[in-house]
Parts: C-alpha cells; structure tokens; sequence
C-alpha cells in the first residue's frame, strides 16, 4: 500500500506537472516551478544538441537558408569536434526525418558492418570467446558519413562543403572545453594513453584538457575537408579509407577497400504503436527502439496517471515493465537481413497483455532474462549524442549518433583525428543467434531516435546513454501522455534506468521522494541512489510543432547543451 501521507505531495507534483505542452505555466504563474528551464519558443527553426556550440551552428545553417536536415548535419558534424568521445566521423547513425509537405515520417539506418576479417572463426584463432569492448576486434565500418550523405541527398538543400564549414571552422581554429565533456574526457585518459593515435590526437600534452582549455584537432580539420569536397567518397575511398585499413591490418585484422567502399545506409519502414492516442515512432531492429514500443504497450495496461508522477505503483510498473520488453528484445532482435525479427508479435496489444499479466503488483521480478543472454548483461556504452532539429516550415529531425563506449574502440588510425566505435563489442559469439558475428552483418545496436505524434503536434524526440534509452523513452512519453509535462519538463523529471538484464538492481535520481524509494525497496527493487541530475540517466534532446506554425524547444540540464533558436534576417525599417 502506498502510505496515505505521501498522497497530498503526489498530487501536487502532478498538478504541477500538467503546465500543457504548448500554453501558459500556471504553476509559474502562482509562484512556484516544477521545472528548471523554460522551453524555447518561435515561429522559426531551431536545434537542441548537448553541446551549446553544435546547436549554434545548426541554427545558423538555417539562418543562411538551409532546412532541418542541413542544420541537423551541420550541428552533428559540430559535435564530432566538441564531444569527440561520444560521436564522430569513426561512430554510427540513426535518424527519423518528418517531411512536412509529406506528412510522412522516413527512417534511417546507418549502422556499420563486420568487416571481412571479423568473424567468430578468427576470433577463436586469437583465443577469444567473448567479443572484446576495445581495439579493433570490436570495431564495425563507421556509418555516419554515408547517413550524412543520404540525409543530404534526399532532403538536404545546401552544398556539402557549406554544411560542413562550422565543424571544420572549430577543428582547425579549436574551441573551449565544456563542464561535462571535460570530465568524460578525464574519464577516458587511461584508454586514450593505450595507443599512440588515440593519444596524440585527444592527450596532446599528455592529459585531458580542463574545462575551458581550448583544444584543436588538425587532422580532423583534414578528414572533414575530404569528406566537403568528395562527399562519401572522400571517407569511405581515398587517404582516409586507405589509413583504417593500414590501422586494421597493423591491429591484426583484414578490412578490405570493398568494406568501406561497398556500405551503404538504408531507408527503413519506422515502427510504432498507440499510447493513450498519441502514435509513437521508433525505427525497427537492428536497434532497441523495439523495446522502448513494447514497454509502452505494457504500461498501457495501468492507469499510471491516477497512480502520480514517480509515485510508488507507477515506478514499479514501469520497472517491471522494462524488463519484460528488454528480455524480448534480447531473445529476438538481430541484423533482419540474417535474422526472422517476429515485429508485428512483438508489438501487439495482446503481447502486451499477455506480458502485463506477469507482473506482481506487490513485488520486484528478479529474473525475466534468459540465462544465455548473460553475456550482455554489464556491458559499456553511454557515450552518444542525441539531437534534433526543426526548421520553420516544419520539417523535423530526431537524430543519434555514437561511438558507442567513451571514444569507442579507442583505436584512432594516424592522421585520420577520429577515434572509431567498438559497436562490434554488442554482437554475440553463440552460433545460431539472431545477433551472431558475420561478415557484413550489422550487430544489435543501442542507439535510437524517436518521434511522437498526436493530430497536428508532433514532438521529435531522444534520449541516449547505451541501455537506458528505450526505458527513458518511455518514462519521456509518459511524462507528456500521462502527466501532462510540456516537453523541457518531460526531460527534466527525474528517472529511473536499469543497466542489467537481470536482477532487481538499478539506479534512481535522488530527487525520487526517499519515502517512495523506501517502499520500493521492501517490495524487493535493489535501489542505488545516484545524482539528481545524474549523467547516467543519459541526455535528451527535444523539438515540437503545434498548430498555427509555434515551435518548441528542450534541452537536458543532465548535459551541456541548449536548444537554440533560428534568428529570421532581420531587414532595418
């Protein structure tokens, strides 16, 4: 039972939480604030990144012309320079692009490949029986440069070199170290000194730079210069393409030119279900996004706004619920071109009911996961960028990007100035899985963006941080849907995010009321308390549209970022 003392506090926070997604804050009106920050508010465009530079940038591709997609790519280029250890030209990207006069959603996924000489056979030879999390054995061919080039070639309006000229401007002229991206710089000195690229590039005076130290990357500078003027052929062929595979061969593996130069992205039909009559959007497996449907399903099933904001019940079916949908997701998700990925069961509403009926309203479910699914149970990776974008007729981008673990591999190959991601560290070595090691095959992937719609607002939306995402997409719907959050709140609220995939173990904000995490514990929830605005919940990111033409803005405190507005061209009377 919940305790009847706490009730009046529930109902405040949930009265407070309902400030609308798109009016006047009443609760700011009358003197007091659930939320830190206001959204950002215009007629014209804007872009929210974690990193305050990158969002700039963005916008001002738009103030010169471009649209959604040229201002997303620009401002993800950005972030490849100023949060190198989370994204970059080595990392992966996914993304879902809202084409106004269309009204249709399009989905993008480009995540790399196993290169030719990563497979299950040569990694026996080596001894090993585990995929590693680092070097070159976990690397997969980077996708983000070809995602860059279809996202463009599609929807794009300005000229590649255009787009890319603020990364370029920041590489070359260098920039000033942020709070965040500082300390998680700091955290990864210890891989970055593993090599002699990784700490030439990233530790030029042998450590980390401190916050506001200005850092320079010429050979970054280099490869995104290659990249403006011969678009995808200027990293997938040529100096660039030529080092990765001189860096592979040296690290002990063959990466063949047809790798790099035979990948492509594809478009991919998004997925989505029903949640209290808003449509939410994911993209369809190789990644996680799956999950985060199939919790929603589940949560469904419960009147989570009768319950309160955080409150007791509501917490615990949103647990419960995380694990149903994250033990499906690990059964069944691969590469669909290797694997049958049963989507359409997965995402039913009589799956859902079937999985709610497992869950003990009175106490924590310690074991849903398999025991041969064990092997991913404690692995890495946070280290991501998510962002999104929309321009003043209304064209919206929700859009991932990743290294996967903090600087990823940490292989760098020489004079390229990026580090490549270690997303092969997610495929598994058990012949027969849906996610075993092939060539050319892609592995089970984290990242994912997100879009949700209902009638004329639509929200594109993310919040990245390695396993957390699908969950904390979840609690972002249900902080909108259920609670009424407008979306800088719906960022904002404190969150639950379990790492593991099995146990009752996992972390909770500290601004959770201790009473409420008390009772959780008796019900057999292991808790650990972590920060009030914890890294570890990851960082989201946050456009809408509404009717009459107004866009809304959020960007998460948990990360450096601001959403940043598009300026019109101002004309002197």
């Amino acid at each position: 039972m919940i305790d009847k003392r706490l009730f009046p506090l529930f109902l405040s926070l949930t009265m407070v939480a309902q400030p609308v997604l798109f009016g006047q804050d009443e609760a700011a009106q009358n003197g007091g604030r659930w939320q830190a920050r206001s959204m950002v508010t215009t007629k014209f465009g804007i872009v929210a990144t974690s990193q305050t530079l990158a969002s700039a940038a963005g916008a001002h591709i738009l103030e010169m012309g471009g649209n959604a997609i040229d201002a997303a790519i620009a401002a993800n280029a950005v972030l490849g320079v100023v949060e190198p250890m989370s994204d970059g030209l080595g990392g992966d990207l996914f993304a879902i692009v809202y084409e106004a006069k269309t009204g249709k959603l399009f989905g993008l996924n480009a995540s790399g490949w196993a290169p030719t000489g990563l497979t299950i056979e040569a990694l026996e030879r080596q001894h090993i029986d585990k995929m590693p999390q680092q070097g070159i054995y976990s690397v997969t061919v980077p996708g983000a440069v070809a995602g860059w080039d279809m996202l463009r070639t599609k929807f794009g309006t300005m000229p590649l070199d255009r787009i890319l000229t603020p990364a370029i401007y920041y590489a070359e002229n260098g920039f000033p170290v942020t709070e965040i991206i500082a300390g998680q710089w700091q955290n990864s000195t210890k891989k970055l000194s593993a090599t002699k690229g990784a700490k030439d590039t990233y530790l030029p005076d042998g450590r980390a730079p401190k916050v506001g130290e200005i850092f320079r990357n010429r050979d970054l500078a280099g490869s995104l210069r290659l990249i403006a003027s011969h678009g995808r052929d200027g990293f997938y062929k040529g100096p660039t393409a030529q080092a990765l595979i001189r860096e592979a061969k040296e690290d002990g593996i063959e990466w063949t030119p047809a790798d790099l130069a035979d990948f492509h992205p594809e478009w991919v039909e998004p997925i989505s279900t029903t949640y209290r009559g808003w449509t939410v959007t994911e993209l369809p497996p190789n990644g996680q996004g799956i999950a985060a449907l199939s919790m929603l399903n589940i949560m469904e099933r419960y009147p989570l706004a009768e319950y309160g904001h955080n409150s007791i019940k509501a917490l615990h079916v949103m647990i419960e619920a995380k694990k149903l949908a994250y033990s499906d997701l690990l059964r069944y998700v691969g590469d669909p071109h290797y694997t049958n990925v049963p989507v359409a069961t997965l995402l039913s509403k009589d799956t859902a009911a079937a999985r709610a009926r497992l869950i003990n309203d009175r106490r924590a479910t310690c074991s849903v996961t398999p025991t041969e699914l064990a092997w991913l149970a404690q692995l890495p990776g946070a280290d991501t960028i998510y962002m999104s974008a929309i321009d003043r007729n209304g064209n919206m981008v929700s859009l991932i990007q990743s290294n996967y673990a903090g600087f990823g591999s940490g292989v760098v190959a020489p004079g390229t100035g990026f580090a490549l991601q270690n997303r092969g560290g997610l495929f598994s070595l058990e012949r027969g899985h849906p996610n075993a090691l092939a060539p050319r095959k892609r592995p089970l992937h984290t990242i994912i963006p997100a879009f949700m719609q209902n009638g004329d607002t639509r929200i594109a939306f993310g919040i990245m941080g390695g396993w957390n995402q699908s969950q904390a997409h979840a609690q972002f719907v249900s902080n909108v849907v259920d609670f009424g959050m407008n979306i800088q709140g719906a960022l904002e609220a404190a969150r639950f995010s379990k790492g593991t995939f099995d146990g009752c173990d996992l972390n909770m904000e500290t601004r959770v009321l201790p009473p409420v995490i008390k009772e959780l514990e008796s019900m057999g929830h292991i808790i650990r308390p972590v920060g009030a605005y914890s890294g570890g919940m990851g960082g989201g990111q946050a456009v809408m549209s509404v009717a009459g033409g107004v866009h809304f803005g959020a960007s998460d405190p948990r990360k450096d970022g601001a959403a940043v507005p598009e300026n019109p061209a101002f004309k002197l009377p």
